[in-house]
């Protein structure tokens, strides 16, 4: 069975830093991409960053780029995402994602205080 698993969310001021973990399971981890997606409250949920495993690409929506980064630790089969100069209207709920296998994990949520 496919699993993922966030974790690392919280409540953190503007300007602040996090850094969110989600833990793969289930299927051959370095072969597959994994994306993050966010939800905030009353919004679409919106793909924000995407690594893929088998050669390390990333990929970053513009809202993001440049302060949050992706990586990815094989050994582990967890992809983080660093999150730095947060902003309030980065608060949301933050999902991992197998575009492959199509599977979600139950998110963990982000609040940014102003």
């Amino acid at each position: 069975e496919v699993q993922l698993v966030e974790s690392g969310g919280g409540l953190v001021q503007a300007g602040g830093s996090l850094r969110l973990s989600c833990v793969a399971s289930g299927f051959t981890f370095d072969d597959y991409a994994i994306a993050w997606f966010r939800q905030a409250p009353g919004k679409e949920r919106e793909g924000i960053s995407c690594i893929y495993n088998s050669d390390g690409t990333t990929y970053y929506e513009d809202s993001v780029k440049g302060r949050f980064t992706i990586s990815s630790d094989i050994a582990k089969r967890t992809v983080y995402l660093q999150m730095n100069s947060v902003k309030p209207e980065d608060t949301a709920v933050y999902y991992c994602f197998s575009p492959t296998w199509r599977a979600w994990g139950r998110g963990t949520q982000v609040t940014v205080s102003s």
